[in-house]
């Protein structure tokens, strides 16, 4: 029987309601809150100090115990280095899903079992259901918040370990609890952004670790109409941030990045959102983790999302290798865009994901 649970407190709504509602149910609930980042405390955009206080006032309102834990090293090591090393590619890495695999629930989770722990918790808005031995991971039945997008790499070990509280609830739902329960930050705003950059301009920081290789952005014609500041500050489907709106060239429309010419240094932009370029009938994936450790059947029809704010989009396992695999959709998908992961579900359950190689079309 789960008696001992770790909390991770972040400072947010979801965490304090997390933990606060575990210990309504009568758990023995203690909470950890995580510092991940330390390179630029000092920054006016680093919040972890406000995070920290947030957390503790939580923790002596319910009335549970808190350990600060620093995993800044391991976030390092094993999520920002891999991040900088992916820009360094060309591609576009999202390291919360690393932060999630790692960090969440491998380092801290290691921790509080160490601990004694029996489970830890998250504020997450996914589910988990053990069926016939195997555990699964199910989406939030919130649909606008549904975080098991970020969950994708947890393993069978993980899941088994982990509690989501607020997986049945909606965000409206969260705040009403926290609000009529005297959590003082039952209205603070949702963080957004990368973890580590938050609220800075993703540009200025990056310019900290890759400097800057400034080329030619040209249609594809191979007009010139401005210049970049590197082509590992831009991705597949960008518009803002070109600074090519004023250009009398084309017809109107926004631009939007389309392709990177590492060879020539050029970023290549078209006009409007449903650019030919930007439209693909599916991907070849790589590094495919499956969560129940077995690969799906190739031919059936599944669904999947190529980034988070993503509708499911049908599509068909064609190919699957050791650890690759070949998606093709019904419709063709806008901006797939490599480093990022897709993200394969059967209904509701999360199958597992793989991290994009290469946009292709069917005819290619």
């Amino acid at each position: 029987m789960v008696k001992d649970v770790i909390v991770g407190l972040s400072g947010g709504v979801d965490s304090a309601v997390t933990a606060w509602l575990l210990k309504k149910q009568g758990y023995n609930v203690s909470a950890i809150f995580m510092k991940n980042w330390e390179d630029d405390d000092n920054d006016e955009y680093c919040s972890s100090k406000q995070d920290l206080i947030d957390a503790v006032s939580v923790a002596e309102k319910i009335g549970i115990d808190i350990e600060v834990v620093n995993f800044a090293k391991e976030y390092k090591e094993k999520v920002f280095n891999l991040f900088i090393d992916g820009l360094n590619k060309g591609i576009t890495p999202n390291p919360d899903i690393l932060c999630n695999s790692e960090i969440k629930f491998e380092a801290f989770l290691n921790h509080a079992l160490a601990l004694g722990a029996d489970k830890i918790a998250t504020g997450h808005y996914a589910n988990v259901a053990e069926v016939e031995g195997h555990f699964q991971l199910l989406k939030g039945e919130d649909g606008s918040k549904d975080q098991s997008y970020f969950l994708c790499r947890l393993n069978q070990k993980q899941l088994s370990k982990s509690l989501f509280p607020l997986g049945s609830l909606l965000k409206s739902d969260v705040r009403k609890i926290a609000k009529e329960n005297g959590l003082h930050n039952y209205d603070r705003k949702d963080s957004t952004g990368i973890c580590f950059i938050g609220e800075r301009p993703f540009a200025e920081f990056i310019n900290q670790y890759i400097p800057e290789n400034p080329g030619s952005i040209i249609n594809e014609q191979g007009s010139i109409l401005g210049e970049h500041v590197g082509l590992n500050f831009y991705t597949i489907g960008q518009r803002q941030g070109l600074k090519i709106g004023g250009v009398h060239h084309g017809d109107g429309r926004p631009w939007f990045v389309i392709d990177k010419d590492f060879s020539n240094n050029n970023l290549i932009v078209g006009q409007g959102h449903n650019h030919p370029k930007l439209l693909k009938d599916g991907l070849l994936a790589v590094d495919m983790h499956w969560i129940k450790e077995s690969a799906p059947k190739k031919n059936w029809v599944y669904s999947a999302k190529t980034r988070y704010r993503q509708a499911d989009a049908p599509c068909e396992i064609d190919e699957l290798g050791d650890d690759t695999a070949k998606i093709l959709f019904g419709q063709k998908q806008w901006a797939i865009t490599p480093g990022q992961s897709v993200v394969i579900y059967e209904s509701n359950v999360c199958l597992g994901s793989g991290f994009i190689e290469k946009a292709i079309n069917i005819n290619e």
